[in-house]
């Protein structure tokens, strides 16, 4: 907390921040107190990460000055920052899979230079991880450890190399609730220990059980600084980042459930190791139902989705969508009978980054808009129509896919996936990482297509996505389906109990 003899940890005043065609940040300011959480909010395209990217080094902005500490400082390069102290754990973390955890600590570090010392380094680890509450095993290889484990790995690596101010960019998008419990006890230790954390975020509720301030941006531009007091709400964050009242609770209209839409029986699969991933799985899902995939990270979700979609072998078991046989297919006889598939990767599959915005819409309408040639002109004049009806918030259609926002990359996705007529919506994780101007959205699509009887196979982590969504829910662990509920009648508890391989009562 800052004195008034004390200088804030971070001070960024005025920073202007151009890209080709966007201003990522307008004039923004942010001034950051020692020794506290302070969260960044704001919509996806908000200019938060930009921002954080211009502290961390990685851009150097158009205007603007900074402050670490009191003294004026100019960042042009991670180096720099880091020689400042200033560290960024990205949501997409930066570890060698193949490396042990000492080995990705120390990596790229420029001490010791002729000698090194492992069992001397593991004592420092271990001593840093016993400081801060992180436990860790500095023999273990990281493709060993949970994706919680892992972000933990990330910070113990940036305190170990001496870290004073944390940025860390979404670090619960990809953790179950207990984890991003365990994570915000981690980080209070942290600034009780006189550090300084920014993380950026999108789950209200996690920003006001763990920060201490929040500043909110929307268009670029900083629009609110305030406390964090008991008094806050999410209702009230929400509408600072979008504009507008959100509705958290989402009014699903009743619906008319037909018949079986997909059948799946006794569904088994190897995953990237070679050992089963899936393990007899049966369930069906019927026309104009939703159907939740509960579960942890890892027990078999992105292989179901997988194996539906054609993009991995079944080794067992039988997929039929209206009673004709899909199993082990080829995607484009997958793709033709109906199903749509919104991808768990929004950038590695769902999207081709280098591609335009165009050209992705058309990798699923390029039949619709060909004869003997390919007709520009009508898949153009398609893909302004489709973003226009999507919100998709872009310079234009020749505009690089990759350089869209989160949200707006989702609502690209969306666009091209649910205006093929599907019969299936293959849905996995369709708001991780969205703000919640964002994932409102996205749900409401999928009720809209829920409401001209499309089957929906929702998988998700999001426990109150599941609920606000789903007619029933079925629990995944260690590939095996534990059961199916009710979602109506269901309680989180047992959910809960089924999600660690229990047995609800």
């Amino acid at each position: 907390m800052t004195t008034a003899s004390t200088p804030p940890a971070v001070e960024m005043i005025n920073i202007t921040k151009r890209f080709p065609g966007v201003i990522a940040n307008r004039g923004a300011t942010l001034i950051v107190h020692k020794g506290e959480i302070h969260a960044l909010l704001g919509e996806n395209g908000a200019g938060k990460s930009t921002l954080m990217n211009v502290l961390a080094g990685l851009y150097v902005p158009d205007a603007g000055e900074m402050r670490i500490h009191g003294e004026p400082v100019v960042i042009r390069s991670p180096r720099d920052g880091f020689d400042l102290g200033i560290a960024m754990v990205h949501q997409h973390f930066k570890l060698v899979m193949n490396q042990t955890v000492a080995e990705n600590v120390i990596l790229g570090l420029r001490e010791p230079r002729f000698h090194l010392d492992m069992a001397q380094v593991k004592k420092q680890i271990e001593a840093v991880g016993r400081q801060y509450d992180i436990h860790v095993d500095a023999d273990a290889y990281i493709w060993q450890l949970s994706v919680g484990e892992q972000q933990r790995i990330e910070i113990l690596k940036a305190l170990y190399r001496g870290a004073d101010i944390l940025i860390l960019d979404e670090p619960t998008a990809v953790l179950t609730p207990q984890e991003a419990d365990a994570l915000g006890q981690i980080l209070k230790r942290i600034v009780g220990e006189g550090k300084t954390i920014i993380f950026i975020s999108h789950k209200l509720d996690e920003v006001i059980r763990f920060a201490d301030e929040v500043t909110v941006l929307r268009k670029g531009e900083v629009v609110a600084t305030e406390r964090v007091t008991p008094e806050t709400s999410t209702s009230h964050l929400a509408e600072l980042m979008v504009g507008r009242s959100i509705v958290f609770r989402i009014h699903k209209e009743p619906v008319t459930i037909g018949g079986v839409c997909l059948d799946v029986k006794e569904l088994s699969a190897l995953g990237e190791k070679r050992l089963p991933a899936l393990r007899q799985i049966s369930f069906q899902i019927h026309s104009g139902e939703i159907f939740g995939i509960a579960g942890v990270a890892g027990n078999g979700q992105k292989e179901l989705a997988d194996v539906i979609t054609g993009l991995r072998r079944a080794t067992g078991g039988a997929i039929r969508l209206k009673g004709k046989d899909l199993t082990n297919a080829h995607p484009k006889t997958i793709i033709d009978a109906g199903i749509a598939h919104i991808p768990e990767s929004r950038i590695h599959t769902g999207s081709v980054g280098a591609m335009s915005v165009s050209d992705n819409i058309a990798l699923k309408h390029y039949r619709a808009a060909s004869g003997p040639f390919l007709d520009r002109s009508r898949l153009r004049r398609m893909s302004r129509e489709l973003v226009e009806a999507f919100n998709v918030s872009t310079p234009g259609i020749d505009t690089r896919a990759g350089t869209l926002s989160g949200g707006n990359l989702q609502k690209l996705i969306l666009a091209r996936e649910l205006t093929t007529n599907p019969t299936l919506i293959i849905a996995a994780h369709p708001t991780q990482g969205l703000d919640v101007g964002a994932s409102e959205a996205v749900r409401n699509r999928l009720l809209e297509q829920q409401q001209q009887g499309v089957a929906v196979l929702l998988i998700s982590e999001d426990l109150d996505e599941l609920f606000s969504l789903s007619d029933r829910i079925g629990v995944i662990y260690e590939g095996r389906l534990m059961g199916i509920v009710d979602a109506r009648q269901a309680t989180r508890e047992e959910i809960g109990l089924m999600m660690t391989g229990m047995v609800a009562p």
